[in-house]
Formats: C-alpha cells, sequence, structure tokens
C-alpha cells in the first residue's frame, strides 16, 4: 500500500484553516497543523470528534509563530522527521492580527512592516522553505510531486477603506500564487490560491448585521455566507488531484462575487 501522503496545515487553529486540516485527516492524509502558541487546544478537540467518529489518521498539532524564521524551520523539519516526506503545504488564511483597522492616512511604517512580515512574507518564505524541500523529495523519488494552497480572500482586488493591509497582504498573496506556479511547475509541483469571499467567522462579526443584509438582498448570486468547510472542500479537490493539469489558478469560494455584475 502506498504510504500516507502528508500535508502542512498553517493557521489551523480556527476558521478555515482548521476546517482544512480536518478535511484532509478524513481522505486519509497524514497531517502537521500550525497553529499560533497556546492554540493546540482547539485543534485537538476536533481531532478528538474525528477519532470518535472512526477517524484514525494522524495528526500532529506544531505550535508556532510563522512570522519567525526558527519556528518556519522547525515546521518544516519536525513534519519531515515525523513522516519522511511533505506532499502538501496549505495557508495560512489572513489573520485579524495581520490588519486591525486603521485609516490609510494614519498608517505607521512600523506598523505596516509588523502586518506584512506576519501576513504575506511569512506565507511566502515558508512555501519557499517547503518547496525546496519538495523538489529534494521529488528528485529523489520520494514522492512524485507536490502541492502549494495559498489561502486569500476577495481582499485582493477589492478596496476597504479601513483594512489597508489586509488589503495589502491579499493582493501579496495573490501574487505568490502566480511567481510559485511559474517557477515550481518545472518540478511538478502545482499552486493554487484558493480565494475565499465573506465567510461566517469571527472576522465577519463586526459587520454581520450589514453584510448579512447586503447578501440577503443579492450581493452574491448565492444568496448565503461562505463557511470554513465550502475552503476545505475546494482543497481536498486539489489535494485530490482533481485540479492536476492546473497551476496559477485562483479557486474562487466567494459565492459568485467575483462576476462583477451591472
Amino acid at each position: 500500500m502506498d504510504e500516507p501522503r502528508v500535508a502542512l496545515v498553517a493557521g489551523a487553529a480556527t476558521g478555515p484553516g482548521r476546517a482544512v486540516a480536518m478535511e484532509l485527516r478524513r481522505a486519509g492524509w497524514n497531517v502537521v497543523a500550525q497553529v499560533e502558541p497556546g492554540g493546540a487546544a482547539a485543534v485537538d478537540e476536533a481531532a478528538d470528534a474525528e477519532v470518535s467518529a472512526g477517524t484514525d489518521d494522524q495528526l500532529v498539532v506544531f505550535q508556532g509563530d510563522l512570522s519567525s524564521e526558527p519556528s518556519r524551520e522547525t515546521f518544516i523539519e519536525d513534519a519531515l522527521e515525523r513522516f519522511g516526506r511533505i506532499d502538501l503545504l496549505v495557508g495560512p488564511a489572513p489573520s485579524p492580527s495581520n490588519h486591525d483597522a486603521a485609516d490609510l492616512l494614519e498608517l505607521t511604517l512600523e506598523g505596516t512592516l509588523a502586518a506584512v512580515s506576519r501576513g504575506f512574507l511569512a506565507s511566502m518564505f515558508l512555501a519557499q522553505r517547503a518547496a525546496n524541500e519538495m523538489i529534494r523529495l521529488i528528485e529523489g523519488g520520494s514522492i512524485d510531486g507536490g502541492k502549494i494552497v495559498f489561502l486569500g480572500n476577495i481582499s485582493a482586488y477589492t478596496t476597504s477603506g479601513d483594512q489597508g493591509l489586509g488589503c495589502l497582504n491579499a493582493a501579496g498573496t495573490a501574487m505568490l500564487t502566480r511567481l510559485f506556479a511559474d517557477r515550481l511547475g518545472e518540478f511538478g509541483i502545482n499552486v493554487y490560491e484558493v480565494r475565499a469571499g465573506l465567510m461566517a467567522t469571527s472576522r465577519a462579526e463586526p459587520g454581520h448585521a450589514q453584510y448579512d443584509r447586503l447578501i440577503r438582498e443579492g450581493l452574491t448570486p448565492i444568496r448565503r455566507w461562505g463557511r470554513p468547510a465550502d475552503i476545505a472542500r475546494a482543497v481536498a479537490a486539489i489535494a485530490a488531484d482533481e485540479l492536476a493539469f492546473s497551476t496559477g489558478q485562483v479557486i474562487n469560494i466567494d459565492g459568485g462575487f467575483h462576476l462583477r455584475r451591472l
């Protein structure tokens, strides 16, 4: 029997990241789930529910701050030490701590650098590290190919006056998808962005009533909030090689918001 494939899922404590980790686990993957320090309990609770339902695939929780190079290094090394391979890297989804509401005319250099360091720059250097290991494993015959899935959102092209840092991080993530897809195609590593729309998570709570009304009135053709499970199922399709002849692709999980209707 083929050895189970291994996925690294960043930002797995809550929302889309946790849903992705559990979905891949149900699909038979070994999963290394990264959470911020102190965030392991949420993943363990979800994993216990899966085990009680009959799932016994392996899941390892790694606690660390991915804006730190030593933490990124340890995340990769722990996965290799435990499982000997990396087939898929997912995430992380944008975090509200990366882009607290702030007027664009009042942003500081220090705050902006901190936000992008924890945002798309952390994603870039994590993907770089994982990609180099995938290349080594592919060239050594240990794996057939690899995949990287960036979790983005509609702020990549939608402005929001008090969320400039979030927009910058989302736009940066969108370009990372294209850059890594271009660079890694020759090695058999496919790269995707799963781009979320309005998600019914804690990030939406401050404006929930406003957006709830707009969705009901037709802001999106599919008139409901997005759910973490919607993101997870899209990632699972990529993981299952359903999009094998595609790379650099944006998978819009946004209820049709991207249509830009008149």
